[in-house]
């Protein structure tokens, strides 16, 4: 068995990749991904004045 001063010199990993982090970096690309559908559609209606009226 460790004592207590051996397990605080512990070094760990460098790097853990976990769900969230995944999760989260896929939601980010998502979101990159719909407004860069939404910009061009917008750029597409203006450029062929195709607009709705309000």
């Amino acid at each position: 068995m460790l004592s207590n001063e051996e397990l605080l010199n512990i070094k760990g990993g460098a790097l853990s990749i976990t769900g969230s982090l995944i999760n989260n970096v896929v939601q980010f690309y998502n979101k990159i991904f719909e407004f860069g559908q939404s910009l061009g559609s917008t750029i597409r209606r203006l450029s062929e004045n195709k607009l709705c009226k309000i």
